[in-house]
Parts: C-alpha cells; structure tokens; sequence
C-alpha cells in the first residue's frame, strides 16, 4: 500500500477515512471503544453495517472512482468467496467455476483485462493467462478489498477494466493481542460419492509486544468440499457440413425450397437459404469432485521508531481438486450418415438421423493442483516531516499440475461402447435438454454390454509455472505550507515475470476402432444405471430423458486390462510416453511514475486534482522446444483419426518482442456541497496480452477428422489493448452509512487482439479422405447401392487392399499415401486489430434505516458498445467476452445480536468467448444465458465471544446453460445444487 497522508484543509479533516495506512488500520480495528487522550470515547462499529460504513467512507475519500469491501470484524468476511463479495460493487460481474465465484468482470472487462494485486503487489495468474483466481484464495486473513475504476500513475500497469488490490491483516494496525477460531461444516446436496459433509476450519491470530514496536499476525485456513457436477454438452456446431442426399428433411429457412440441392461441400447453390448449422456430438456427463484447499498468511512487523516500519509476509494457497467423470453420447459424421433432418429458419438442427458409429461411454480421471506462495519485504520510512519513502519487494510464484495424483500421474481419459447403431438421432424440438434416441440391430430396445469395444484412450500431462519479482520504490513529499500544491510522488519499478512449463499426450492409444476387442472386457464389468435425477432441474431430464440409461465401470480396470492387451504407457513421466513440448516465456517490464496532488477553491467548493503519468518499457522472450513434430496422418476407423510423430532434430527456438506505454491520468473530486461530491477522470491503462498468445510455438489438431483439421500458433509481438477513458459520477451521502450514487464511463480500446486464419500445407502431411483409394471406395459403394457413409468409404478402402496392418495394434488402418493430396490446415493466430468502445452507467444506492437494525442495498450497471459478436458475420471478429448487465441486492438485519443477510445477484446473457472445441474454423461464438442467485446468511451472537452462523448458497438451484450463434445451438446446460454451511466462530 502507498502511504497516504492528510491535506491540511478544515473540510478534508473532517472526513473519517483514507487510503493506504490509515485505511488498513481503520479497516482491521476490531476494538469496540477506546479512550482517546481528550476521554472522548470513539465508537469503532462492527458487523454488517460498521462493514458498508467503511466501505462508503473510502469511497468517498478516494481520489478517482474507488470502491471497497471491509471486513465485517477480524476473520468474517462478508461473503464465503472473494469474488462473490466483490460482485456487490457496481460494475462488477464473477464468472463461476465449480458453483462458486471465480473470476470477474469489470465494466463489461474480463478476466484477463482486470490485474489482482496483493497489498499492492502484482500476483501471477493461474494457466495461460494473467488473472489470478479468487476461488483459491480463503477470505479468511483478508481485511479488506479496494477496487481501482480509474487509472492512477502510482498503480501497478494490466488492470484495463479495474485494478483489485486485496489488503491482508498487519498487526500494528490494530495492537494487542485477538484471535478467531471458527469451525464449520459444507453440506454440498449435489454430492454423491463422497462423505455428505465436509469440514472448513480457520484460526486468526494477531498480537503485539514491547509496547506495540513488534507484532506477529497469523492467518490458517483448510476447506474441503465433495460435490457433483452434472451436465449435457453439444461441443460444437459444424457450419455448412454436406446434407447427404436425403430426401426426407424439413428445411425452413427462406426460399430453401427454391434450391435445387446443396452442393458436396454443404454450402448452397446461389446461397439464398444461407447457412446450415449441425451438431458434431451430444453427450451426458456426471463429474464427482472432492477438492481441498488449503491457505496460510503469516506477518511480522517491526518498528524500531515512530518513522520507521518493517515488514515481511508470506502468502501460501494450494487448491487440489480431484475430479472423476463419466458420460455417455453419440457422434455425427455428416454427409452420406444422414437418414433426414430438420432446419430452422435460420439453418440450425432440430433434429438430426444418422446411420451407423456407436454409443461411446466414456471415463475421465483428473487431479489438479494449483500452488501459490509470495514472499515480500516492506520498508517505510517518514524521512522528514515531509518526505516519506517506501521500499516493496516481494516474489511470487503459482505452479499447476493436472497430473498431480501420485498413483496415475496423469490427466485420462477412456472411451468404449457398442459400434452397431442402426441409426441415431439428435432432437431438440422440445427445447430445455436436447435428446437423443437410438435405434438397435433386431429390434433390441437397448444396448447390450456383450457389444461393448474399446475405440481409445487418451493420457497426458500438463504443468505449468508462472512466476513474478517484483522491485518497488516509492516516494511522496508533502508540501508543508497552505499552497494550490499539497503533494508530490515518484517511483520505480522493474517486474520480471516468467510463464513456462511442459505438456506431454499419446495421442489416440490401443486399439484403432472397435476391432473386435470386447474380448478384454467381462459382461461383468457393465452396470446398467438409471438416469434418476440426472439434470432433474430441467423440465425434460431426469427419467424423462429419451435415453436414459447408461454404463458405468470402473476406470482403472478398463485402463489395466487395455493395457494388458494392448500395451502402451500411461505415465507421462516414462520417456516413452508419448509427445513432449516445452516452452518458457520471460516479461521484463520497467517503469516510472510521477503524480501530484493539488487543491484549491471555486465558489466555496473544495477541489482535490490528482494528476500524473506512468512510462513502462517491456521486453518479451519466447523459447520453444518440442521434442517430436508431425510426421504423417492415419484415418484408423470410421470416425477417428490420428496424427502420427517422429523425434525432432532439437534445438530451440527464440522469438521476441517489445512495446512501451505512456500512461497519463487526471483525476478531480470538487465537493459541491458537504453532502454531494462530483468526479471527473481520464486516463489511459493497458491490460498486456494474455501469456499463452505470446508463445511463439505453432501445433496442429492431434486429432485431424475432416472439419477439424485445425492449428495454432503465438505471436510474441503483440501489443497491450490500449484504452483511453472518461468517468463522470456524482455521488449524495444523505446520512451516516447511506448514499447514491450514479456515474457515466466510456473506454476506447485500440490493439484488440483477434485471429488472423490462414489456410497452410504442411510437406508431408497428406489427406487419404479426398485421395484417390477414397473416390475409388465412395464409387464402388454407389455402384452396389450401399449407403457412402464414412465408415463404409473406410471398410470398402480396407476391403479394396488400400489398408495396411498397423504397428500397434495388429488391425487395419488407412495410412496416407504419396499420391494423396496435402492436408489443408486453417491455422489460426493473435493479431492485434481493431479499435473499440465500451460506455456504460453504474448506479448505486445504500440505505441504513436508522436504528431500526435493517438496511439495504441495490446497484446495477447497463454496459453497451462496438464490442458485441455478429452472429450473421462469418468473418475474422475480436468481440469483447464478458460484456453484460447486471445487478444486485442486498438486505440486511442486525441488531441485539442477530444479523441476517439476503442477497440476489443478476446477470444477463454474456459472450463467453469465440471458438468451440469441435466447431468449425470459423470460430464460432459462445454465449452464457441469464443467470441470477440467491443466497443468505444468518448469525447469532450466544455471548461476547461466541457466534453461531447458518448460510445458504444458491438457495433456488439454479443451473447454467450456454449456446452457440443462436439459443437453438445447445452448448451446455449444468447443474449443482444448494449448498449450506453451519458453524461456529469464537474471537477473542
């Protein structure tokens, strides 16, 4: 935290609150009185309303537009998770993972456009991208969370929609000796495999010795949670696939029915009807979760002097969560499969009949860990009277690893099933959850486990680290005469920021299809189970559900007996694994600032003008080694392909980059009256390039089918999103603890990144699907009058001599050949492009009713621009996720010992970012729907030490549902459940 200190005018000294020290140490006192020297006794309030006091009293002291969230007293945060207490502040949104907060949005800004500081300092992100997540990082130790709007020239550079500054406990703060002991149990009703309620316990310790010169504060915290994650899931809309020949389909787009027939590549002649949108698969999945998380701060402080602080503090999380999964679905082809269809007017898939492929099963097992830890020293030092110097240096590091389970060491997955459909069909007329229904040899009504063959599976492992050293100087003279300047800082800074780690994957391993393999699998290994209250939350799940019955077995023995038969490694730590690519990005960032504060009068009217400007230089280095390339293609049954790899010569390979900023800032707070304060800020801010796009490696799908013949690459060049912004507010604090507020902002983004495609070949890599063993088989088909369906173009190649023995598996498979075609690979990569805008209001209102113990609370933020996804443009387009209104609610009693708490947040329908995981190269949109939740709290105080507390989260069972271009392209649709938690809580 910067030191603040107060302007010498008689209104300013009448203000309760300031930034920096004074805030911290406002924000941790937990004393209910204390005698001042004069015996006048000072009121320190506690709870819910001492919590929005505080937070409103910052908020209006704050030069810009700052907003806050205090700790209701010393280890009781208001909510449960930091990132559903910072969505109570106007403007901000959360993202949710897991049925709990996650990430946030600011002002329609997503994730990776918001920098998350810890008291002061930058933290690494978690994966690919700089956003560090809330979710692993206990609200417990936390004190208070201050929210930057504007930008400010002593604030650390990234935060384009805000800068999140969590502040922790320091003891000098708030001397003597407390301590907080609380203890509750999570009762998850979604849970199933794993014990129904788990613990979450936290300790809190802060004391202070040789008259308040030395002091220790201590922060331990431990939670588990075991739930369910239950969802249906169409991955992705393939866009102008080949209709077949069909002649039983309904088609309702306009002037469809002018056309005489699609052409082969499912474009339309002269393209009046305009495009056809088809799903690539639907499946049914049920993921039991057991996560833990563990979280411990430790703070020594030192003051020799008056003038002098030292401090040094250490921060550690790890969050494990373990995950094993299960699904069941069906798969399209396309083309010569499809039996009959049914289009919309605007080409999506009612419903869609396919001949032949299978009913896939499959298992997933997955343990990731994700481990922070920061370290940091600070030095502050009141010079003179006048002169104050702080010294911050700090190290931080996050490392995750999705192999983390010490038996596997790696992230699986299994699929098996019977291969002998008749037909399959997709139907989602009904709306709600699309189903889907088979048809079986001889009339069968279902599956029948004897059936059951093994297709692949799939192991790998990924881990990654990302780490920040970060050096701080900063400096502030206050001008000790009554003058128009009161304050002048300067800093340095120099951030070294590293991003690296390893992914390793096998492929597609055993068998190459369903082979005739059933042999390994016993009946015996088969449960038939019912889809109960499987997705019971939506009107057609549950029972209800077309198909609904499915397959379980165990995942360990299905991979031990494959193993067995076929024979590969499972471990990514054996040499022999599979594929290997290593790649290490390091940012070197250094900057300066200058800022000065001023005050004056107009017409009785105070003036506080904060201005300033920040210069940063970066340098970005790329390093890329990967230890095997791409070598040649094989089509190894009807519906899978797989890429095949040889070693490669070594060597790495550099890329770099660089980019400088000049970022001003004018902020101007003028009290109209002692009631009513009005702000006028501009800035600029940057948020850099998310970490994974500044990767110079280019890869390729591993898993080619047609349609999917994909590729990526990073590029270390690009610049920050650059914007420059505007802020208006006004804001009437009408009385003790209630205000309004309402302010106007408007961003103008230039550098946005978006994917440049470019259609490539790659020598070597050839197409058997379009070469000539291919048009042979397709003739021969039509020549018998057999349906030329993949799999049947695939068998009659093999049955034509055009198959050669595979190493692995001693079954036929289609290799390439030299007399087949190149591969056409879409490879898609970051550019910067397109300039943006973004405006938006924000409107907040807080009202405490007197002594009566009830207060309330309401904001909401209607956010607008040039940012929005066309969903009629099939061109290149850099939208903006996250963009959306919401709101929130919160009301409140507390008195005589009791409190409680209800609180309603809303969202509207979000862009959740372009690309689907089986989409076409077009890159297709995903959009989350409207969501809105409940939650309550109550607590009970038994006596002065003692509280007794009950919560509820997601009261009503909401469920989460996204979609592609139009709400008719099902996505996804999950369901949780509500989750209570009851306790205790013993302070001292």
């Amino acid at each position: 935290m910067k030191h603040m200190t107060f302007k010498k005018k008689t209104l300013a000294a009448s203000m309760s609150m300031l930034l920096g020290g004074v805030l911290v140490s406002t924000a941790n006192a937990q004393e209910e009185a204390v005698t001042t020297q004069d015996d006048v006794e000072v009121i320190q309030v506690k709870g819910i309303r001492g919590s929005l006091v505080r937070a409103m009293d910052i908020k209006r002291s704050g030069q810009g537009v700052v907003d806050a969230i205090s700790a209701e007293e010393m280890g009781k945060f208001p909510d449960t998770n930091i990132a559903e207490s910072l969505q109570r502040i106007p403007g901000v949104t959360i993202s949710r993972k897991n049925g709990e907060g996650s990430q946030i949005t600011v002002r329609g800004f997503g994730p990776d456009f918001n920098l998350v500081t810890l008291n002061g300092r930058q933290m690494p992100g978690t994966g690919n991208n700089r956003s560090y997540d809330l979710e692993n990082l206990s609200s417990d130790g936390v004190s208070a969370l201050e929210l930057y709007k504007t930008g400010r020239a002593d604030v650390p550079s990234g935060g384009l929609g805000a800068t999140v500054n969590i502040i922790t406990a320091k003891p000098l703060n708030s001397p003597g000796l407390k301590y907080v002991v609380s203890g509750k149990g999570i009762y998850d009703e979604s849970n199933v495999e794993g014990s129904d309620i788990t613990p979450e316990i936290s300790a809190l310790y802060s004391n202070t010795f040789a008259d308040n010169t030395f002091g220790v504060a201590i922060s331990l915290s431990m939670q588990e949670r075991n739930f369910q994650q239950q969802s249906a899931n169409v991955p992705g809309w393939q866009a102008d696939q080949s209709l077949g020949s069909t002649t039983d389909f309904i088609d309702l787009r306009p002037d469809a029915t002018s056309l005489e027939e699609d052409t082969l590549d499912g474009s339309l002649e002269d393209g009046k009807a305009g495009h056809t949108y088809l799903p690539r698969q639907i499946s049914y999945n049920i993921n039991n979760v057991e996560r833990t998380r563990v979280n411990g701060m430790a703070t020594l402080q030192y003051a020799p002097r008056d003038d002098m602080t030292f401090t040094l503090d250490y921060v550690y999380s790890e969050a494990e969560t373990a995950t094993s999964g299960k699904g069941f679905g069906i798969w399209f082809n396309f083309g010569g499969n499809i039996n009959s269809y049914e289009l919309d007017e605007r080409g999506s898939a009612i419903s869609l009949t396919e001949s032949s492929n299978d009913f896939a099963h499959s298992a997933n097992v997955e343990t990731l860990l994700v481990e922070s830890d920061s370290i940091g020293f600070n030095f502050e030092w009141q010079a003179t009277d006048d002169f104050h110097v702080e010294f911050d240096y700090h190290d931080s590091k996050t490392t995750t690893d999705n192999g983390a389970d010490d038996g596997t060491h790696h992230s699986g997955n299994v699929i098996l099933g019977p291969n002998n459909i008749v037909s399959k069909t997709y139907d989602f007329s009904g709306g709600g959850i699309p189903q889907f229904d088979i048809t079986w040899p001889d009339g069968a009504d279902e599956a029948d486990p004897a059936d059951f063959d093994p297709l692949f599976a799939q192991f790998g492992r990924a881990e990654g680290e990302s780490t920040i050293e970060q050096i701080q100087l900063d400096t502030e003279w206050v001008n000790p005469n009554d003058s128009f300047l009161t304050k002048v800082q300067f800093g340095l800074a120099n951030t070294d920021q590293y991003f690296g780690g390893y992914s390793a994957n096998n492929g597609n391993v055993g068998p190459n299809g369903y082979n005739g393999n059933q042999a390994i699998f016993p009946d015996s290994m088969f449960t038939r189970t019912d889809t109960g209250d499987f997705l019971d939350e939506f009107s057609n799940g549950g029972n209800d559900l077309v198909t609904n019955y499915y397959y379980t077995f165990d995942y360990a023995e299905v991979i031990a007996r494959m193993q067995d038969y076929f024979g590969f490694s499972i471990d990514p730590l054996n040499p022999d694994f599979g594929t290997m690519t290593t790649a290490d990005l390091t940012e070197e960032t250094q900057s300066a600032y200058l800022a000065a504060d001023m005050y004056f009068e107009i017409a009785d009217m105070p003036i506080d003008v904060n201005i300033g400007v920040r210069y940063e230089k970066t340098d970005v280095t790329s390093l890329v080694l990967q230890d095997s390339v791409e070598d040649y293609l094989v089509w190894t049954n009807p519906t899978e392909w797989q890429m095949r790899y040889r070693a490669s010569d070594g060597g790495t390979v550099t890329y770099t980059g660089e980019h400088d900023v000049i970022l001003p800032n004018l902020d101007i707070k003028l009290e109209v009256t002692d009631d009513i304060v009005a702000r006028f800020s501009a800035s600029k801010t940057i948020t850099r390039a998310p970490l994974g796009n500044l990767i110079g490696a280019r890869s390729l799908s591993g898993s080619p089918k047609p349609g999917g013949r994909t590729g990526s690459s990073g590029n270390t060049n690009l610049l920050p999103f650059e914007s420059t912004n505007l802020d208006v507010s006004f804001e009437y604090y009408y009385d003790e603890g209630s205000y309004t507020s309402i302010g106007y902002f408007r961003k103008d983004v230039k550098n946005f990144i978006q994917n440049t495609f470019t259609t490539i070949t790659v020598d070597g890599l050839r197409d058997p699907y379009i070469g000539p063993r291919a048009i042979q088989a397709e003739a021969d088909l039509v020549a018998a009058g057999i349906q030329a369906t993949d799999g049947a173009i695939w068998q009659q190649i093999i049955d034509n001599g055009g198959g050669i023995d595979d190493d692995c598996c001693e079954t036929q498979i289609v290799r390439q050949s030299d007399d087949d075609p190149l591969v056409e690979w879409l490879v898609s990569q970051p550019s910067n492009g397109e300039k943006k805008m973004v405006d938006g209001i924000e409107f907040a209102i807080q009202h405490l009713f007197g002594e009566s113990g009830f207060g309330a609370g309401f904001n909401m933020t209607l956010v607008d621009g040039d940012v929005n996804y066309d969903t009629e443009n099939f061109s290149v387009q850099s939208p903006l996720n996250g963009l959306s209104d919401s709101a929130n609610v919160q009301i409140f009693y507390e008195k005589d010992g009791l409190s409680a708490k209800l609180t309603y947040a809303w969202r509207d329908s979000y862009l959740i970012g372009i690309g689907q995981d089986q989409g076409t190269a077009e890159a297709p949109p995903q959009f989350f729907k409207e969501y809105e939740q409940y939650d309550l709290s109550i607590n009970y105080d038994v006596n002065d030490n003692l509280t007794v507390f009950f919560e509820g989260l997601n009261l009503t069972n909401e469920t989460e549902e996204g979609y592609g271009r139009y709400e008719e392209q099902f996505l996804f649709a999950r369901q949780y459940g509500t989750r209570y938690n009851f306790g205790a809580r013993y302070s001292f």
